[in-house]
């Protein structure tokens, strides 16, 4: 018997990796492994036994009773002073700020491992779940499990490449303690569907500190952004939001190491944007999130891309806090004038992430409908078909479909790009960068057009 991850998860090219099917899997049939992508899918080791069906459970693609709303509102839903937005999930409050020790390491302002370690140091936890490098070129990044604050550090920053969590839940069930654990949104989500199913995991998993996403990536967008930098030879470590003080923070670098050679960098703007924004290298599963804000999680971090902040290159962090225990912790410090915060409204909150929400609401309602036309069984999602989208949005999503697969097929030789391949992908990509390009020319008078036809509609509706 084949396990049912595999036949209805993967097959349909809908597995983000996360590792939670083969941590759970009672005969231990699952393993994770990387496939033709750069991506992880679990795969069998020895035939299904027991067709319990746990790893769709715990799936977060998987077509369940379950979703963010229903996780939320278990978790949640009776905390005073409790309040909801259809794209934050639940809240109590929100903040932005940083931490002066921690920001010149992280990626924003450091607030995330702020949390993880201040946990640590209190004895709120006794273990903490990050990512963290390995310095193997096979596997730069990994799940950790870390027991000081100094180890934590090693976590800092963040990571766009694949992850997986098998074997740090196997250890979470084997060891007793209180863990603390970050992620993605999909990844918590898989927490949380684990937790239902195994009181192990719901007893010693006691924090969750998301992280706001908005893609993942394949190991072969570093791989291709090492080429672009002029990398030659295996890469053995890499930094993906490098901060320079004549910078903006939205121009960060990724810094790229390899064994022998010294440090080799690259900005945003000079070709990581182009690889990002058009979804290159980016697995199908994401086409399918409707979750910006990882809103199953105790507390979540992102960067403050708004208006006061966003140009300040050494990185400031907004929070959205769900627990009480973490508000306490972060009001208690801040009395104390360990973190520099300040609450800040939910809405701006929300502004920051305002291209992320058109992708997972506005494309992905878009997409369902396209799926229901071919057909395609697409997983259910609390977004519902639409077919909303205008014309220059239409074309957009097209065309950023297309570069997302044809990216994907595009594999290293012997696990290397060169510069020819990084040029071939380039001239490959030319015609819908092209289009891209002209899309953007025209959508500002298009809205323009569009917003003068929509009041004139309304004025006529009145008379």
């Amino acid at each position: 018997m084949r396990s049912y991850v595999i036949s209805t998860v993967v097959e349909n090219d809908l597995c983000i990796g996360c590792g939670l099917c083969a941590a759970l899997c009672p005969s231990k049939a699952l393993a994770m492994q990387w496939n033709q992508y750069g991506e992880y899918n679990p795969v069998e080791m020895t035939p299904c036994t027991t067709e319990c069906g746990i790893c769709l459970k715990v799936c977060p693609f998987a077509d369940h009773n379950e979703n963010e709303d229903t996780i939320g509102k278990e978790l949640y839903g009776n905390v005073p002073g409790i309040r909801h937005r259809s794209e934050t999930g639940y809240y109590l409050a929100s903040y932005v700020g940083h931490s002066e020790w921690h920001r010149p390491s992280s990626a924003s302002g450091g607030m995330a491992t702020w949390l993880l370690e201040t946990m640590l140091a209190r004895g709120v936890v006794d273990h903490v779940i990050c990512v963290a490098p390995t310095g193997y070129p096979d596997k730069l990044f990994a799940f950790s499990i870390f027991d000081t604050p100094e180890d934590v550090r090693k976590g800092a920053g963040s990571t766009y490449y694949p992850v997986e969590m098998s074997g740090v839940i196997r250890q979470v069930l084997e060891v007793p303690g209180r863990y603390a654990v970050t992620g993605l949104p999909c990844f918590i989500k898989a927490i949380r569907l684990a937790q239902q199913k195994n009181k192990k995991l719901q007893e010693r998993i006691i924090a969750t500190v998301g992280l706001t996403c908005g893609q993942l990536k394949s190991r072969h967008f570093t791989d291709y952004i090492a080429t672009l930098a002029g990398v030659q030879g295996e890469v053995t470590a890499v930094r993906y939001r490098g901060k320079s003080p004549d910078q903006p923070a939205n121009n960060f670098h990724f810094a790229f190491t390899t064994a022998g050679e010294e440090e080799r960098k690259i900005f945003w703007n000079e070709g990581i944007s182009e690889a990002w924004t058009n979804r290159w290298f980016t697995p199908n599963a994401c086409n399918y999130c409707d979750d910006v804000f990882a809103e199953c999680a105790d507390v979540t971090c992102m960067d403050a891309w708004v208006s006061g902040f966003s140009n300040d290159p050494r990185g400031t962090s907004l929070l959205i806090i769900r627990s009480n225990d973490i508000l306490n912790l972060i009001e208690d410090n801040c009395a104390f004038n360990k973190i520099s915060v300040n609450p800040i409204d939910i809405s701006l909150v929300v502004r920051s992430q305002r291209g992320v929400i058109t992708i997972k609401n506005h494309h992905l309602a878009y997409r369902l409908h396209q799926d229901e036309l071919i057909p395609i069984n697409s997983p259910q999602k609390r977004i519902h078909p639409s077919k909303s989208l205008n014309i220059l949005e239409r074309w957009k999503f097209k065309i950023t479909n297309r570069m997302q697969k044809q990216s994907r097929q595009f594999t290293p030789q012997n696990r290397h790009y060169l510069i020819t391949d990084a040029d071939r992908l380039k001239g490959e990509m030319h015609g819908y960068l092209m289009q891209a390009r002209l899309i953007k020319l025209l959508n500002f008078p298009f809205r323009v057009v569009h917003h003068s036809v929509e009041l004139l509609a309304k004025k006529l509706g009145r008379r």
